[in-house]
């Protein structure tokens, strides 16, 4: 079928994905989304392009969502998963976490795995210690602006891997992935580190690994402080508004005449 044939404008594929993810700095609910699109950079499809597309048509309903910020404790919380196996294409799991700042969202990340994991307790693992480096790194950064904060504490919904970042006893069967297992093991026996479990239907990280129903992906939408907000204009803005408002009803001609030329590629 069409869908599975090579898209015969990859430059404007690679454009248009390279855009989005500037966006995702202040779109984390996009992350997952423009972290697969990116995958296909080098041969797109038609049907990836299709998916661009509707991706485009979502932003164009949501211009007004952005991240909030309130004021609050200077305590850090993560939030760590993965979804095993979840690429059909090679079988790579992807990790996705989210890290806060009292209430207020301050980094996250989508991506996929660099091999493929053998187990589940494998794959949030690999996201755990993926997800207490930056735990690690944001730390080090807030000492540096004399902002200490205490330990932070990383949320995990597997309780296999909870278990193995616990157990001194290094098994042979996670032998291959000794150096994320010491490190991670390392964080919580010198107490910089708290590893709790939460269950999957509150796990916000969630968002960051694999295709959510509507209704899921709002309530996690929702939980990354990724909310709709009114549009402050200031005056200099609106009394230009409402000066091209007056050109226009003066002189609709005119006004037609003026409007940007609609690119051929209709999205």
């Amino acid at each position: 079928s069409d869908v599975d044939l090579p898209f015969n404008q990859p430059s404007l594929y690679r454009s248009l994905v390279g855009a989005l993810q500037y966006l995702t700095i202040t779109r984390p609910d996009l992350a997952f989304v423009v972290n697969y699109a990116c995958q296909f950079m080098q041969a797109p499809l038609n049907s990836h392009f299709a998916s661009v597309k509707r991706l485009l048509r979502y932003l164009k309903g949501t211009l007004d969502h952005g991240l909030h910020f309130t004021s609050g404790p200077l305590i850090l919380n993560a939030y760590s998963d993965s979804d095993w196996a979840g690429n059909v294409l090679d079988r790579r799991s992807t990790t996705g976490y989210c890290v806060y700042l009292g209430p207020n969202l301050i980094s996250w990340s989508a991506k996929k795995q660099p091999t493929v994991s053998r187990s589940s307790s494998e794959a949030e693992y690999r996201a755990l210690a993926q997800t207490a480096a930056e735990l690690s790194w944001l730390g080090m950064l807030l000492a540096e602006l004399h902002c200490p904060v205490p330990v932070p504490t990383l949320w995990c919904d597997n309780l296999s891997a909870i278990a193995m970042s616990h157990n001194p006893v290094f098994h042979a069967r996670t032998k291959h992935i000794e150096v994320d297992y010491h490190f991670v093991r390392e964080r919580i026996a010198a107490k910089k580190l708290h590893i709790c479990h939460i269950p999957t239907t509150d796990q916000v990280a969630d968002i960051f690994t694999k295709p959510l129903s509507v209704a899921r992906f709002q309530y996690l939408q929702r939980k990354l402080l990724v909310l709709p907000h009114p549009m402050s204009l200031s005056e200099h803005d609106k009394q230009q508004l409402k000066a091209q408002a007056a050109a226009n009803r003066s002189n609709p001609v005119q006004s037609l005449q003026q409007q940007p030329v609609v690119s051929k590629h209709k999205l």
